[in-house]
This record gives C-alpha cells, sequence and structure tokens, in this order.
C-alpha cells in the first residue's frame, strides 16, 4: 500500500513533522472562545488597554477613550461578566482592574500582530481601513 492512501499525510523527506499539541477539554476550548468573544470589540479591547496601565472608574475611561458613559458601562458588564475585569466600590465610584495579567497580554499581542503589517496571503489593499474613532 502507498503512503496517502489510507488519509496519511505525506510530508517531504527534509520536513520534521512536530508531535501534535496536547489536546483541550472541550469545556476548556468553549471557555477560551467565550473570553475571546468578550475581547473581540474595538472599545471593549480599548479598556483592556486602558487598564492595563492603571485601574480606572468609569469617567476616566470615558474621558480616555472618547466614549459615551453607557456605552463604557456595557462593554464593562461585558468583561466583568467574563471574568476580564473586576469592579470595586470606592465611594459613589467602581473602580475597575484587570482580574489577570495574562489577559491584557492576549490583546496586546493582538494590537502588535495588526500594527506590524498584513498577515502574509493578505493584500494591503483587502483590508479595512484603520480609523481613530471607535
Amino acid at each position: 500500500m502507498t503512503a496517502g492512501v489510507r488519509g496519511e499525510h505525506v510530508h517531504s523527506p527534509e520536513r520534521r513533522v512536530p508531535p501534535p499539541a496536547p489536546r483541550q477539554s472541550t469545556r476548556t476550548l468553549s471557555a477560551a472562545g467565550e473570553l475571546l468573544r468578550a475581547l473581540a470589540a474595538p472599545v471593549r479591547i480599548a479598556i483592556v488597554l486602558q487598564l492595563r496601565e492603571a485601574d480606572r472608574c468609569v469617567h476616566e475611561l470615558v474621558e480616555a477613550l472618547g466614549v459615551a458613559q453607557p456605552l463604557i458601562s456595557q462593554h464593562l458588564r461585558v468583561l466583568k461578566a467574563a471574568g476580564v475585569v473586576h469592579g470595586e466600590r470606592h465611594g459613589r465610584e467602581v473602580v475597575y482592574r484587570l482580574v489577570d495579567e495574562h489577559l491584557a497580554h492576549i490583546v496586546v499581542d493582538a494590537v502588535t500582530h495588526v500594527d506590524e503589517g498584513p498577515p502574509r496571503g493578505i493584500n494591503q489593499t483587502d483590508r479595512t481601513p484603520r480609523t481613530e474613532e471607535m
């Protein structure tokens, strides 16, 4: 029987095949997907970047991002529900902070990746133009 007949993948002789990555449970993969969905909005990415620098209350995020207070509050609710941020009441204000520094790394890595240029195989003209507004 020749290679590939039974559905085997044939590699060139000079390529070493790495061992497969460890398999994750469906529950873990689902939770990771939910986390990435919670981070998948420009305003939420901007909030995480702000909270990476310092804990902030809603009015500070409104001022820093130029986004209306109700929209900031809505995005904070999504991030809080996903376990990305935690709010702590200080008098009349709630101060928000990142739950885990790993979350900031995910966002920073994504932003850095995009800033480095278009991914291989994507024509620059196919990309959506960047805007400063959210």
